[in-house]
Formats: C-alpha cells, structure tokens, sequence
C-alpha cells in the first residue's frame, strides 16, 4: 500500500471537506484517516490517504489539488508516507 499526508488549512467556509473528498473519490482514492477542527475560523484538516490505485502520476494528482485548494479558498499540501516520516525523523 502506498500512502500520503494530505494537509488542508485556510479560513473556514462550506463545502471545504466535499471539494476534497469529491476530488479524491473521483481519482479512486482511500481515505484511511482523518483528522479535523476549526480554531478562530480557521480551518485545518490531515488525511492520511492511499494513493496505490492512483492512474495518473503523483504529481499530476498534486497539481490538481491545487485546483481543488484555489476553488475552495485553502492551501492543500500532499507528500508521500515515506517522505514526510523521512523529513519528521529526528
């Protein structure tokens, strides 16, 4: 299985959650876990999601969350498993 930390964060306003689980269903992609609250209107949101099904390339999916994050007004950060956990080592 192949897994990535998928970050949301920006003001809080509707719909945030369905643009990005929208976007992710339609790519075959499973949400594992999730994670999200809302702290003086902003809004903030990890997934750890796997990508193993994923057709396109990574980067490609990359790109489009960017669409996804302009449309809904967030930033949208995605790295694979094995990055993130390289980068957090201590």
């Amino acid at each position: 299985m192949k897994k990535a930390v998928l970050s949301v964060v920006g003001k809080d306003s509707v719909g945030i959650i369905a643009k990005v689980c929208t976007y992710l269903a339609g790519k075959e992609i499973n949400i594992l876990d999730i994670s999200q609250t809302i702290v003086g209107g902003f809004f903030t949101m990890m997934m750890i999601i796997d990508v193993t099904g994923v057709d396109d390339k990574f980067t490609s999916v990359i790109d489009d969350l960017k669409g996804v994050a302009a449309e809904a007004g967030v930033e949208i950060h995605v790295q694979r498993e094995e990055i993130f956990d390289k980068m957090h080592r201590i």
